[in-house]
């Protein structure tokens, strides 16, 4: 149930299309995948810090196997453009910032670390909360070719690629080709009950 205080601070979208099953802090629904994104150019210093928070998030034996390569010239998204699906392109071509989030998957050793997809999606979790709070808008992308993505990239076979993160600020949704502009809300989430299993299946 969302209480009063919760209520003053959510956005009027999120309010309208999300509702809670137990009191969170505003921040975890405010926080929605955008599609549309200003041509607004984003500074280092706001890029750095929003990589900064995911450079915190938690890992296995503090190995931090989580890399972000960075898209944010001109020439540098036209080499995302090359292995990013045709449709997620009508959106992606917009973001003034794309950064593949790859991981690392051994230990110092040379054995696999089984946690590394664990720990990089604790840093995307911390990336797109802090450019939440910065008033910026992510959204991962898994619409894209891995094998081009790796030979565009120069991607070496230990690092595992995961999502590309389209970010910016978020823009009006008329900048959208219509069929997505309807899409362009906050998405709400199954009853917590249905994710919970308790002590066993």
């Amino acid at each position: 149930m969302t209480t009063q205080a919760q209520k003053a601070v959510l956005l009027p979208e999120v309010e309208e299309n999300r509702k809670v099953d137990y009191p969170v802090h505003p921040l975890f629904l405010n926080r929605w995948s955008s599609r549309a994104f200003e041509p607004k150019e984003v500074a280092d210093e706001t890029l750095y810090t929003i990589l900064e928070a995911a450079r915190w998030a938690p890992s296995s034996s503090n190995l931090q196997p989580w890399r972000f390569i960075v898209a944010k010239t001109e020439a540098q998204k036209q080499q995302f453009q090359s292995f990013i699906k045709p449709n997620n392109r009508l959106w992606t071509d917009h973001a003034p910032v794309l950064v593949l989030v790859l991981s690392h998957k051994l230990r110092q050793d040379g054995a696999l670390n089984g946690a590394h997809a664990f720990d990089a999606g604790a840093a995307w979790a911390s990336l797109a909360f802090q450019a939440h709070l910065l008033g910026l808008a992510t959204r991962a992308v898994g619409g894209y070719d891995r094998d081009i993505a790796r030979e565009v990239l120069g991607v070496p076979e230990a690092y595992e690629l995961h999502a590309v993160i389209a970010l910016g600020y978020r823009g009006a949704s008329e900048g959208l080709p219509s069929e997505l502009q309807e899409r362009e809300l906050p998405n709400g989430r199954r009853p917590l009950s249905e994710s919970i299993i308790e002590g066993a299946f």
